[in-house]
């Protein structure tokens, strides 16, 4: 039997996971770890490398413990990451400086951007895909500004799933092998997106050194193997393949099966990211949704973000739920068990409840009201725990609406389904609101940890062992249930989105104004 490890660093954990070649997961280990802000800079998160670089080799030895697999039967190891994280080496392999994909320090730099030119903005994101809300630009940029002499020493720079290869790759007396691959690096603003690779225009023209770019590798390459020291430091065996693998989201729809151009998938995590696969490379020229390329070849993706769906959903369940919480400690049961229960029983459109957290993204403006519920009474048979629960279920669906009307303004497409994962997915009834919501059917695969299903794929596919993508991603990948839309439901959905949009920009208005906070913006607006 063949055993594929995909090796997951995401925002707040890393995990290795172990796979099947029937793509079945075998075991898996998770570490938490957090992102210290450096207290000279407000915003910064700060990439541990060396504590983190511990975490991740004890998750490898814990989960090959766990499941009492050897390391000589992992076949090839590959891995993903959340994107824009970015590490800075030196010429002799030593990790410089790095941040997650959370870090928010380039406010100035942003601002100093946007004064080189005008236009610079919009004429990056229609070649990049991207704009300064997210990418590396800033974060680079911050560096030669506030740490000049790190920006000096910098020789190369890479993502957080190169790292990792990089890390297993090194000898004692060497650095190891670093290549970025196009779904991860196309998110630093620094890639031509239908070349799939740096563009130093960009670079030059945003006042950065040009000749800190390793070589690019497309997703499912073998480009190292494990070395001696990073054998004995993962506990791997030395010369397993090491294979590139991808962003976090690209990887995750093609552990769901998203392989096709026209396809689409939600992620329902702390964000919710609707995610539509094209052959196209073309912009939006309202520069309104963010293009990243697929991990697989020569395709690309509109991606649309909502914030915070998931942690406004815990947020209303830890301050608000604690009598619910007590009941499922006693039962053993899930609190969200409880609420959705109750959540049931309120009609769709939550007795006119309309929340303001997450607006409709705008790539180029990007910023959120501050939060609110509003447009309830004080009668407690309507507007109760469970209609405020269920607004905010609808209202992530409704901002989905919005993200997915951004994209078929775009390409003139939209998908005749959905594939709906992550956390989100697993309650029935957030699934069917999506579906009523958005018009077409929501389909949940089977297994969860999709991410991770992804990097194994690419893994497979680094030794042979899966040479067509599309067509493993479509036999492994299984359907658990599917929702249908309600046309009359969706009808009150349909009015109620509109209800939300024109309140939505006088709630925004009123943080314009400075009358009321954020919840978050770009940096630089």
């Amino acid at each position: 039997m063949n055993y594929l490890m995909a090796i997951d660093a995401g925002t707040g954990s890393v995990r290795s996971i172990i796979f099947d070649s029937d793509g079945n997961q075998i075991g898996c280990v998770q570490k938490e770890w957090k992102h210290n802000e450096d207290p000279r800079f407000p915003g910064s998160m700060d990439f541990d490398w060396d504590g983190n670089w511990k975490l991740t080799c004890a998750c490898i030895k814990e989960v090959l413990a766990q499941t009492g697999i050897e390391a000589r039967q992992i076949s090839a190891v590959s891995t993903t990451c959340m994107r824009e994280g970015i590490v800075l080496y030196d010429e002799n392999g030593n990790e410089l400086w790095a941040c997650a994909n959370v870090d928010a320090r380039a406010k100035d730099e942003v601002t100093q951007l946007k004064q080189i030119d005008p236009n610079l903005e919009k004429e990056l994101y229609l070649k990049s895909g991207q704009t300064f809300a997210l990418g590396a630009l800033p974060r680079l940029l911050w560096v030669k500004n506030k740490l000049p002499d790190i920006y000096k020493k910098t020789y190369r720079v890479g993502m957080i799933n190169d790292w990792i290869i990089f890390k297993l790759s090194a000898e004692e007396t060497s650095p190891g092998i670093l290549m970025v691959e196009p779904s991860n690096g196309s998110t630093t603003g620094l890639f031509d997106l239908e070349k799939r690779t740096w563009d130093i225009d960009i670079a030059r023209r945003c006042g950065i050194r040009d000749d800190i770019f390793p070589d690019v590798k497309e997703c499912g390459t073998v480009i190292a193997q494990v070395s001696d020291k990073g054998a004995a430091e993962s506990s791997l065996t030395k010369g397993t393949p090491l294979v590139t693998g991808g962003g976090d989201c690209q990887l995750g729809t093609i552990g769901v099966g998203v392989v096709e151009e026209g396809q689409a998938v939600v992620f329902g995590g702390s964000f919710w990211q609707y995610e539509f696969n094209t052959s196209s490379p073309t912009c939006s020229p309202k520069c309104d949704v963010r293009v990243n390329c697929h991990a697989v070849e020569n395709m690309w993706q509109y991606e649309a973000i909502a914030f915070n769906p998931g942690l406004v959903m815990r947020w209303f369940r830890d301050t608000f739920c604690t009598e619910e919480k007590r009941i499922a400690a006693e039962k053993n049961i899930d609190p969200y068990t409880l609420l959705e229960e109750a959540a049931r029983d309120v009609p769709p459109g939550s007795h006119g409840i309309i929340c303001t957290f997450s607006d409709v993204m705008n790539y180029i403006n990007w910023k959120h009201a501050a939060p609110a519920f509003i447009n309830f009474s004080l009668d407690p048979q309507k507007h109760n725990k469970a209609a405020f629960y269920r607004a905010i279920m609808e209202n992530a669906c409704l901002v989905t609406l919005g993200h997915m009307r951004l994209v078929e303004e775009a390409t003139g497409k939209k998908p005749e389904k959905i594939v709906f994962a992550a956390g989100a997915s697993k309650s029935d009834l957030w699934s069917q609101i999506l579906a009523d919501v958005l018009g077409v059917p929501v389909a949940i695969p089977v297994v969860k940890e999709a991410t991770a299903l992804g990097a194994a794929i690419m893994a497979g596919k680094g030794i042979g062992l899966y040479p067509n993508i599309k067509e493993t991603a479509r036999s492994l990948v299984k359907i658990e249930k599917t929702f249908l839309p309600d046309i009359k439901t969706r009808e009150v959905y349909d009015a109620a989105y509109q209800n939300l949009r024109s309140v939505y920009q006088s709630m925004l208005k009123l943080s314009d104004d400075g009358l009321t906070n954020y919840m978050w913006r770009a940096p630089g607006l």
